[in-house]
């Protein structure tokens, strides 16, 4: 046995600090939070924008930079799961590399909903290793979640954001008018997010849905009632990222309805939305831990009659239990070798479980799946 003759430790703590600021019209030529940096100088700016972001106020876009002097390239892409890939990764660093940006005060600009700041994020923690970045999250989805955490990626070999970063964006500008030109469906993937939270660890929240939640999603947020579902999700969910980043300790509730998700999510032919994967994970959940007695009966009617009448809960007919005891296995792995699974115990309360078998994602299924028949029956009599 060789003894070692001398030995280095290399070590330096990393202040880990930016902002994240509600802000309105992003585009006014009064406002210079989208253009100021950290450190001063540059006037050149590389901004990705979701491209039916871009059809929408592209006009404003130029002109807000031109007013502002800034030399701006500006490219639309397309989004969706299905582009948060390696080509378009490649695509954007080309694209990058060919307009000339001072590495540390000339930071990329994201412009759109948590795939293009995932995607865009990994773009900017990679190229010249590391250069800054501000994210403009223009879905809910990015306003209360992805935009505001540090992790980017990307999907790869059928696998959701297997090759990735934790990266923190410069600052995060909140902009709720964006809202006002989605779709429902993508109002509600958001709200989806906002469910998870209150479920697992915000009791006030979920009361605050229960009362409000579907005239905040009529009125896609932009009332005051909207103002306090959103921020107290931000609260929230920086409640809970700001102790992990780095997510050192792997028992998150965050991970609540992103232990199934993923392979609802990512299956061959599914249309499903993230938002709405995760609903559908945060019920199934939920059912677990009702059949473990960590629920009762009122406590998981309750969980699910906010679903429904949020109507963020898709039908999800093909769901089956090897299908999800295998995402529970590529969990655990992605864990560390625990499940780490959070469940609710109370509305606002979880444990974490290390011991879930087949036979119980097998119960589970099969009572979802008889729930949701149900429950559709009695919906389409109502309707």
């Amino acid at each position: 046995m060789k003894v070692a003759l001398k030995h280095w430790r290399v070590s330096q703590k990393q202040l880990i600090q930016y902002d994240v600021i509600r802000s309105s019209d992003v585009f006014d030529e009064n406002n210079d939070l989208l253009i100021s940096s950290e450190k001063n100088g540059g006037n050149r700016r590389f901004v990705v924008v979701d491209q039916r972001v871009y059809d929408i106020f592209s006009d404003k876009i130029h002109k807000y930079f031109r007013q502002k002097g800034i030399i701006a390239r500006i490219v639309p892409i397309s989004t969706g799961e299905a582009n948060k890939s390696i080509s378009n990764y490649t695509s954007l660093l080309e694209e990058l590399d060919s307009f000339s940006i001072n590495r540390r005060n000339e930071p990329i600009i994201c412009i759109g909903g948590g795939v293009l700041t995932d995607l865009v994020g990994f773009v900017a923690s990679t190229y010249r290793r590391g250069i800054p970045r501000i994210n403009v999250p223009t879905t809910i989805m990015g306003y209360v979640d992805a935009a505001i955490g540090i992790k980017t990626g990307i999907n790869f070999n059928e696998s959701k954001n297997r090759v990735g970063t934790f990266s923190c964006p410069q600052k995060v500008l909140l902009d709720k008018t964006f809202f006002s030109t989605l779709e429902r469906r993508h109002i509600l993937n958001g709200v989806g997010e906002i469910v998870k939270l209150a479920i697992i660890k915000d009791s006030n929240l979920f009361t605050a849905l229960e009362k409000y939640g579907k005239a905040c999603i009529s009125s896609k947020f932009q009332d005051d009632k909207g103002d306090l579902i959103l921020e107290r999700a931000i609260d929230s969910i920086i409640q809970e990222l700001e102790p992990n980043l780095f997510e050192d300790n792997l028992s998150r509730s965050a991970d609540f309805g992103h232990t199934f998700s993923t392979a609802l999510e990512m299956q061959k032919g599914s249309d499903l939305l993230h938002g709405e994967a995760v609903v559908i994970d945060c019920v199934f959940s939920s059912m677990i831990a009702f059949k473990r007695g960590l629920l009762s009966k009122n406590q998981l009617d309750g969980i699910v009659n906010l679903v429904l009448e949020l109507d963020v809960l898709v039908d999800c007919p093909w769901i089956e239990d090897t299908l999800l005891w295998d995402a529970l296995m590529e969990r655990t792995y992605h864990r560390n070798g625990l499940q780490r699974l959070p469940l609710p115990c109370a509305i606002g309360e979880h444990i974490f479980v290390n011991d879930v078998e087949f036979s119980e994602v097998h119960i589970a299924c099969e009572f979802f799946k008889k729930w949701m028949c149900e429950k559709w029956k009695k919906l389409s009599i109502l309707i």
